[in-house]
């Protein structure tokens, strides 16, 4: 099953975001696996990060929201908000 995971970064959050991304990065790379189907963050009109977007594919939402609550940048504070969502792809999947 896929979900999409909807972080939004708490006010002031770039420093923290910046000073953990790569353990972040490294934890998408290991953890995330084959369960990561897509990932990046979204953008403010100056190019600065204001969250994240996660796709992922696990058997069930209480697994992707483990994995979310692990993500480091979790860990660290840096979301205000997290949203878990059930999601199909439609339109252009990536090849299998």
């Amino acid at each position: 099953m896929q979900f999409v995971i909807l972080c939004k970064d708490k006010p002031d959050g770039l420093d923290l975001r910046m000073a953990t991304r790569q353990v972040h990065l490294d934890y998408l790379k290991d953890v995330g696996g084959a369960n990561l189907l897509g990932a990046g963050p979204f953008l403010d009109d100056q190019d600065r990060p204001t969250g994240s977007m996660l796709i992922v594919e696990f058997p069930s939402e209480a697994e992707a929201r483990s994995f979310a609550q692990n993500d480091p940048y979790a860990k660290a504070g840096l979301f205000v908000d997290v949203e878990i969502r059930r999601w199909r792809w439609g339109v252009k999947p990536p090849a299998a």
